[in-house]
């Protein structure tokens, strides 16, 4: 589990909150998930990520790229997705006990009628979906890639997302992809009878495969 530097890294203890433990297993798929991320850039500069995954489709948000993820800032974050984000199928959130993840910000889901459950301290399983997801960033993105300053991070890892959401395939999706899982699998067709376009993203790094109209 990632988080800022233990200078603003103070856990609280959070006892009006549930334990991430009392989800019941029939909405399990209701949960969306944060956390931070971090990368240092080409001058050893710190900066962070916070991003969101929706359990039940995979679906990844970035939520915002700072070098100072203070509280105020991370409720910004939360505010701003919420904006663009349909809550309908959401009822719970799982965050960690780290000091950005305040009361304002877990108000700002609670307004949206979701239900805040903290993680407890040191255990990343808990938040498990999302750790394997910033896992993939890191091996399939950031450790292949240097990092110049926030816009740089912002840039790559919007259009590793939109990637990530609509063409990487998901083992626990049945090989499908985020967007995929919520429409349905296409249906099948013959590749011997079309031709296939090849598409490098991210300076060749990744590469996209589709049916050439």
């Amino acid at each position: 589990m990632e988080h800022p530097e233990p200078g603003r890294n103070r856990s609280r203890p959070a006892p009006q909150r549930a334990d991430v433990e009392a989800i019941p297993d029939p909405q399990a798929e209701h949960i969306v998930a944060v956390d931070f991320l971090h990368v240092d850039t080409i001058n050893l500069k710190r900066i962070y990520a916070l991003v969101l995954l929706e359990h039940r489709s995979r679906r990844a948000h970035l939520l915002g790229v700072t070098a100072n993820p203070t509280g105020e800032w991370t409720t910004q974050a939360a505010r701003n997705v919420l904006m663009d984000t349909d809550t309908t199928n959401m009822n719970f959130l799982i965050g960690d006990r780290t000091g950005q993840f305040t009361d304002a910000f877990d108000t700002v889901f609670a307004d949206a009628g979701l239900r805040v459950l903290k993680s407890p301290p040191q255990a990343p399983k808990a938040n498990a979906h999302c750790e394997r997801m910033i896992g993939t960033l890191r091996r399939e993105l950031l450790d292949r890639t240097l990092i110049l300053n926030e816009q740089h991070l912002r840039r790559t890892l919007t259009r590793y997302l939109e990637h990530y959401n609509k063409a990487r395939p998901h083992r626990g999706l049945g090989q499908l992809s985020p967007s995929q899982a919520e429409t349905g699998p296409p249906p099948p067709v013959d590749l011997a009878s079309h031709r296939i376009h090849h598409r490098t993203i991210l300076g060749g790094l990744i590469n996209e495969y589709q049916i050439a109209n």
